[in-house]
Formats: structure tokens, C-alpha cells, sequence
């Protein structure tokens, strides 16, 4: 089956299919073999011990081996990130990454995903006074943790940002986790976050 990003649509990366419904003979045996041990060597290891290695390999020939390469590519469009972040406004000048954790993993069976989205962003002029500027916000210097390597390039020079909990908590209204740091002097919005969401109101 293919992989498809919950941003973007992509159907990069595909996943093999594969059949995980193993029989209950074979799951008998794997349990009576100790499938986890297999580091006596394969000399002596008959049947049962040949069917917990073939389970094995069944497994890791069922994950994912090709890395999707959303999290090299850098995009620009704005309107996928006004639907998600409506407090920020209209967005300009951006350059964020969509992509999904873990999808290197050799180990783990296909399952749900959890989709990051980073990157930079620029409020329209005098659009972060209003937002820092706001009552009860309790917003603080702080620095964020270090953008994605194929983003530090897009990092805003010179920029001191600010953080407000507060606030992270009006945008993503506790359903996801999510972090945003702004910049003052240049109208510069740092977001960090996973799996958000569309808003309702900004359309389908």
C-alpha cells in the first residue's frame, strides 16, 4: 500500500504489502521455540527453530526500507499552514518541512503516523506586536531547539525570539502538540509541531 502525508498528500515512500495473519500452528510453534532466541547459532536448530528465523525475516521484509523524502523537501506555500495556524494570519516568505517521524524504522509493523511540521514563517507588518502585545499571554525570551538541517539556512538573522505557552495552547486548543516562537523585529514566526490540524473554520 502507499504511504500518503497527511499534509501534503504525497504518496511518496511506498510501504511493501505484506501478510501479517499468521497462522495459529505457526504462532504455536514460534511460542514453544522462543522465537527470541536465536543466538545459539542455526546449526541444530530443525523445524521450529527454522520457522521462528522465517518469521523474522518475514518481518523485516515488511518494513518500510526507502525513506520518504518529504523531510528534505523544503516548501514555500503558505495556505497549508493559514489553514492550520489561523491566529498568525496571512503568512509570507515561508520555508517548512512536513514529514513523517519514524518512518526510517526497521523494527515497527505499518501503524498510525505522527506527522511534524517545522519550519519558518512571516506575519504581515506589525503582526507579532499584536500577538506578543496581548493581555495575559505572558510572553518570554526564549530560544528555540535547532530547526531541521535543511531549514537552519532560512533562519532569520539576528532574530530574539519570544514564547508564550499560553499561547501554543490557543493555536493548537490542546489537541496537538505544538510550539511558536516569534520575532518582533522582523514579524518572524518559528513553529514546531505535530500533527496539526485544519481548522473548521478556514474551509476543507
Amino acid at each position: 500500500m502507499d504511504y500518503v502525508n497527511p499534509v501534503s498528500g504525497d504518496t511518496r515512500g511506498r510501504i511493501q504489502p505484506c501478510t501479517f495473519g499468521l497462522s495459529a500452528r505457526l504462532r504455536s510453534d514460534l511460542r514453544a521455540s522462543g522465537a527470541g532466541d536465536l543466538m545459539g547459532g542455526l546449526a541444530g536448530l530443525g523445524r521450529r527453530g527454522a520457522l521462528a528465523l522465517g518469521a523474522a525475516t518475514l518481518l523485516a521484509a515488511c518494513t518500510p526500507t526507502t525513506k520518504s523524502t518529504d523531510e528534505n523537501t523544503v516548501r514555500t506555500d503558505s495556505e497549508p499552514l493559514e489553514r492550520r495556524f489561523t491566529e498568525l494570519g496571512s503568512l509570507s516568505d515561508a520555508h517548512w518541512l512536513g514529514f513523517a517521524l519514524g518512518g526510517d524504522s526497521r523494527v515497527s509493523a505499518p501503524g498510525p503516523t505522527d506527522v511534524r511540521v517545522v519550519g519558518f514563517a512571516r506575519l504581515t507588518a506589525g503582526g507579532v506586536a499584536a500577538i506578543v502585545g496581548g493581555r495575559q499571554r505572558g510572553f518570554q525570551r526564549e530560544t528555540p531547539s535547532k530547526p531541521p538541517e535543511t531549514l537552519a539556512q532560512f533562519t532569520p538573522k539576528s532574530a530574539r525570539w519570544v514564547r508564550s505557552e499560553s499561547f501554543d495552547r490557543e493555536v493548537t486548543g490542546g489537541t496537538y502538540s505544538g510550539a511558536f516562537y516569534f520575532d518582533p523585529s522582523g514579524d518572524w514566526v518559528y513553529f514546531d509541531t505535530i500533527n496539526p490540524e485544519v481548522v473548521s473554520s478556514s474551509g476543507p
